[in-house]
């Protein structure tokens, strides 16, 4: 008994050392004594752990396209130059610009198609047209999920070549202010490597349509617009929407319901891969498939199914390829340039150059 006692006596100043010991040392080294027991030889502290690397983060990439709509919300301005060739059928369902002129000749020749208020230059029937467009746009970001935005475009156009029907005369080069466009962007997702953005915008006819520079009708433009950073360098940008018209000259026959206008489904998607990089300078090249579905409306064809003065625009499908390079400057100013070409026999253009600079702030 008075062995257990001692025992105990001995061991209870230092119980509170094994059980501190034991609570903080994780793990612990143990060596062999010259006599074959085990003793500590060095205990590592949680305060002594290495920590673990941590994930790299991805540098946040401006926006590269140069068709597709930037998904990103943020406050910018952009001045862009558009030079297009081979528009073989400008006033399909006036998404480029107003119904032909040359309905109002029609009063004799096919008084069913026959149509005094045709807003559309005229009364030549081109068949091969020409065009430049410029176009400022600002956009300002008041919160990191909405933003507001406006674009004021110019046009010339230059018609080549007429159909041959007298006594429509052809028409001359023109140039003026276009249609205005204005609109929001709400951003439901808005992170540093990701956005998905609502965009709804609108057209104002605002240009001269007698002169091919307008549609003389209102449009509505809901879109939904995706930018994903997939690495360091990667990024997919994408979008689809519908272009609705408002109103719109009367269809072929006059007397239908139908407007001349129609609805156009878009989309398009574009990678973008970053092949060069310094602290002041990107640059990468980025490849655009952009296609358009007229959905109803009409286009301008002698000779056409209805009337034999116009067809049926619905089922038309057009699908462009663009190619392109951004050089980013400071993360706030780039340049972008870029080609594209019609892969359907459709078009709104056969080819396309585009010219744009933009400074974000």
């Amino acid at each position: 008994m008075t062995r257990v006692i001692l025992i105990m006596m001995i061991l209870l100043p230092v119980a509170p050392v094994i059980v501190v010991a034991q609570e903080t040392e994780s793990p612990r080294l143990v060596s062999a004594d010259a006599d074959g027991s085990n003793a500590v030889a060095e205990t590592v502290t949680a305060a002594q752990r290495p920590a673990p690397p941590a994930a790299p983060t991805l540098q946040r990439r401006p926006s590269t396209v140069g068709y597709i709509d930037d998904g990103r919300v943020e406050s910018q301005v952009r001045i862009r130059f558009d030079a297009a060739f081979h528009n073989a059928l400008p006033d399909r369902a006036e998404f480029f610009y107003a119904k032909c002129g040359c309905y109002q000749g029609l009063a004799t020749a096919i008084p069913q198609a026959f149509d005094p208020n045709a807003p559309g230059p005229g009364l030549g029937v081109p068949r091969d047209l020409n065009f430049q467009q410029a176009y400022f746009d600002i956009e300002y970001s008041p919160h990191s999920h909405v933003s507001v935005f406006a674009e004021v475009p110019a046009r010339w156009i230059q018609p080549q070549s007429f159909l041959p029907i007298p006594p429509f005369p052809g028409f001359a080069n023109q140039s003026g202010f276009g249609d205005v466009r204005a609109g929001v962007k709400v951003g439901i997702v808005a992170s540093a490597t990701s956005s998905l953005t609502v965009q709804v915008r609108g057209f104002f006819p605002s240009g001269d349509a007698s002169k091919g520079l307008g549609t003389n009708h209102g449009s509505i433009e809901p879109a939904l617009l995706y930018y994903q950073q997939l690495s360091d360098r990667l990024v997919i940008e994408s979008q689809i929407g519908d272009t609705h018209p408002v109103g719109g000259a009367a269809g072929v026959p006059t007397a239908t319901t139908e407007k001349f206008a129609g609805d156009v489904f878009f989309y398009g998607i574009g990678p973008s891969y970053e092949v060069y990089r310094s602290t002041a300078v990107r640059f990468a090249p980025v490849v655009e498939l952009v296609g358009w579905s007229v959905r109803n409306g009409f286009t301008t064809q002698p000779g056409g199914p209805i009337l034999g003065a116009a067809s049926d625009a619905g089922g038309t499908n057009i699908v462009n390829i663009k190619f392109g390079g951004r050089v980013v400057v400071h993360d706030h100013s780039s340049f972008y340039v870029g080609y594209g070409r019609a892969l359907t026999d459709a078009s709104w253009y056969d080819d396309i150059v585009r010219l744009e600079y933009r400074y974000s702030f």
